[in-house]
């Protein structure tokens, strides 16, 4: 997925099963964020920067959309643990980090295995991908300002 492309419909479902579609989102610009692993240092302080800023977000006309490849229950634990105000996306079957190309093959401590590019791509109002803020530009501790800042 690059700028300037649309993105799909469907993008899956939430912690609830329910289906989450772009048509959702309808007026408002979507921020579609990728991240590795609920639970993890990283990806817990990401999270809880949006959560901070959810309502400046807001104000500005994001909406906020989490995506992983953990499921709905890892989810549901990961929201309630720390208050999130958005919904997760549980990517079970890896169709979306694949679709948005974020998928791929990571390497730490001289391992290598699959994982999730953490990753965020902006959706305007119609639909089109308008900006990618990519895994060696996210700051986690201060994504939300990344955000607004709109670069």
């Amino acid at each position: 997925m690059q700028t300037g492309d649309k993105a799909p419909e469907l993008l899956g479902r939430d912690e609830n099963g329910n289906e989450v579609r772009l048509s959702d989102f309808a007026g408002r610009k979507l921020a579609l964020y990728f991240y590795p692993k609920d639970m993890t240092s990283g990806c817990t302080s990401q999270a809880c920067n949006l959560r901070d800023n959810y309502k400046e977000l807001k104000a500005a006309g994001y909406e906020v959309v989490g995506v992983s490849v953990d499921d709905e229950k890892s989810h549901q634990k990961f929201i309630a643990k720390n208050e999130l105000p958005f919904p997760l996306i549980a990517d079970t079957e890896k169709k979306l980090v694949e679709e948005f190309g974020v998928w791929g093959e990571k390497s730490m401590y001289g391992r290598k295995y699959f994982g999730t590019f953490r990753t965020t791509f902006i959706i305007g109002e119609d639909g089109t991908v308008e900006r990618i803020i990519g895994p060696k530009q996210i700051k986690v501790k201060d994504h939300a300002a990344q955000i607004l800042a709109g670069k």
